[in-house]
């Protein structure tokens, strides 16, 4: 397998990695250095910043919302390196909702997140950015092919818009299903996992049932990367026809892509 850029020891970034060396269908790799993958920016160091800087990374696509810079920041900026802010729908999407999620309050997290409904709830919300957020994933995939790479891919915790993302790219690479949901799964380490701030510090706001309600919006789980590509067959029949229809790339673009991104 491909040499991946080693992981560094970032303290202001979470669930940074090099999508370097996953296989294809034909027999390639996707290339190291070229496509990476993490949470926001916000709150990196200067050392952190120090590291992505030497990446020499051309773009940073950050899929945040307007919620969410207004809780975290806006990235740190590096020098030289393009800034595409893209936002994507957020899986636990609504200011109220991570209100409550941030007050611990059990009544209100049980109706909502309770009997599986948060597990649910992440799935559907899956299916509708793979559904509805077809111009905005073309977009990305044609800028890589153009002139975005290396590029770095993030939104907050890096788990669901971005892993949604990198996960249309590698497919479009043509990347083994089961590689991409491998590199997804990663996100679960306890290093790279999102850090919430909760606004109660109350003994219920942190009991265990608060933090096993709040479990599935914040791990990633296979079903709901497959509940991506279950879309994706479903709607479109398959992979080539959701690229060329749903995504509007062409046969050129997607030979752009792969020569930039595969050895």
């Amino acid at each position: 397998m491909t040499q991946q850029i080693q992981e560094p020891e970032l303290s202001g970034v979470r669930n940074f990695r090099d999508v370097g060396g996953l296989p294809t269908s034909d027999g390639r790799r996707v290339k190291t250095g070229r496509l990476f993958r993490s949470g926001h920016l916000a709150h990196a160091t200067e050392n952190d910043a120090e590291f992505l800087s030497s990446l020499g990374l051309h773009t940073v696509f950050d899929f945040r919302n307007n919620a969410d810079h207004a809780l975290e920041g806006p990235d740190v900026e590096l020098p030289g390196v393009r800034n595409v802010n893209i936002p994507l729908s957020d899986p636990a999407d609504g200011r109220e909702f991570w209100k409550m999620v941030r007050d611990g309050d059990l009544d209100q997290l049980r109706s909502i997140l309770g009997d599986g409904k948060a597990a649910a709830r992440m799935s559907n919300s899956y299916r509708g950015i793979i559904k509805h957020r077809t111009a905005e994933h073309g977009r990305v995939v044609r800028a890589l092919a153009e002139d975005s790479v290396p590029a770095l891919l993030h939104c907050a915790a890096g788990k669901d818009r971005a892993g949604l993302s990198i996960a249309v790219t590698l497919l479009a690479l043509r990347v083994e299903r089961e590689a991409i949901v491998a590199d997804y799964l990663e996100s679960n380490a306890p290093h790279r996992r999102y850090r919430v701030r909760r606004s109660s510090e109350s003994a219920e706001a942190r009991s265990p049932e608060v933090m096993e309600l709040l479990a599935p919006l914040f791990d990633a789980r296979a079903e709901y990367l497959e509940a991506a590509f279950e879309t994706i067959d479903e709607h479109w029949g398959g992979v080539d026809r959701y690229l060329a229809e749903g995504l509007g790339l062409t046969p050129e673009t997607l030979g752009r892509l792969r020569d930039r991104l595969l050895d």
